[in-house]
């Protein structure tokens, strides 16, 4: 091989971090969760997309429609119309932090949710806006050019939606172009379009330095909508349970743990208690850290930046 192979296979290595024995208000874990909102900026052909929407949803294994796909649009509406209330109605009554991964379009869609989370703002800044891209679709085949454009109009219209430019980026069906982009752009503190750590990590391009914060796609409710996946709020309360004892009874350096939802998935009334039970569970503990991810990030680059 005539080019220094792109992948990190070693990350930490046995040392499994940097060397810190606790998070802030000395917490032996951080606890992140992410409420993707989505609705409205999926594959649909009223947005100028060729077919309709083929993923996450209660439709498993749909096929693209060159039309509109009536059900498919009105399970994505439920997320907007009904799921994030409730969500945000949780979140809201027991005061716990989070961050949402806001597709630029689906909030242009939903003054009323813009409204909600720049509420928030205003009772102890519980929400936190990171950029899900300008549309919720797969940016693999999509030219750099067009995929830096999009990445542009999506930091100016969440700016004017949200009052607050996003300063965390994460595609989810992203290029092997992100990355570039995103240090490209430079106003972002963390990206989050990796899974490969427990911790955040530092991903140096040339003279640049981009904090990754991981994400999880096992931690995640859109496994009740895949194959194999959780088939009711039971098993996946357990397996939030699992990975949280995991990670937070386990020996050396503190770790993060990452939570995703959606807005139409865990937002349905069978799901909702499921994430009612793990957070009762967590609040058992008092050395935990219940963060935004922008929380981590500034923390990370306070205490542990590349020189």
């Amino acid at each position: 091989m005539s080019k220094k192979y792109p992948r990190d296979m070693v990350g930490y290595g046995k040392k499994s971090g940097p060397i810190f024995k606790r998070w802030p208000n000395n917490s032996k874990l951080a606890l992140q969760i992410v409420v993707n909102y989505e609705e409205g900026g999926e594959n649909c052909v009223l947005h100028g997309d060729k077919h309709s929407e083929t993923f996450l949803s209660e439709i498993i294994g749909a096929q693209p429609i060159k039309g509109r796909n009536m059900n498919m649009e009105s399970l994505y509406e439920y997320g907007s119309r009904r799921g994030f209330w409730r969500i945000y109605k949780l979140f809201m009554e027991r005061e716990i932090p989070f961050t949402i991964f806001g597709v630029a379009t689906a909030l242009e869609k939903n003054k009323d949710v813009c409204e909600a989370i720049k509420k928030s703002y205003l009772k102890k800044n519980l929400i936190e806006v990171a950029c899900h891209g300008l549309k919720w679709i797969d940016y693999q085949n999509i030219p750099k050019q067009i995929e830096k454009k999009h990445m542009k109009m999506a930091i100016k219209s969440i700016q004017k939606t949200i009052g607050k430019r996003p300063l965390g980026w994460y595609t989810g069906r992203c290029s092997p172009n992100t990355l570039d982009l995103v240090i490209e752009e430079g106003g972002f503190l963390y990206c989050s379009d990796t899974y490969s750590d427990d911790i955040p990590y530092w991903e140096k391009r040339g003279n640049k330095n981009q904090l990754m914060i991981p994400y999880t796609l096992d931690n995640n409710d859109m496994r009740f909508l895949t194959n194999q996946g959780f088939n009711n709020g039971d098993q996946f309360y357990t397996y939030l349970k699992d990975s949280f004892d995991t990670l937070y009874n386990e020996s050396g350096p503190p770790k993060m743990m990452s939570v995703g939802l959606h807005c139409r998935i865990i937002g349905k009334p069978g799901r909702i208690q499921s994430l009612k039970r793990f957070l009762d569970y967590v609040s058992k503990h008092k050395d935990v850290w219940i963060c935004r991810r922008i929380d981590i990030a500034k923390y990370w680059n306070k205490n542990h930046s590349i020189k």
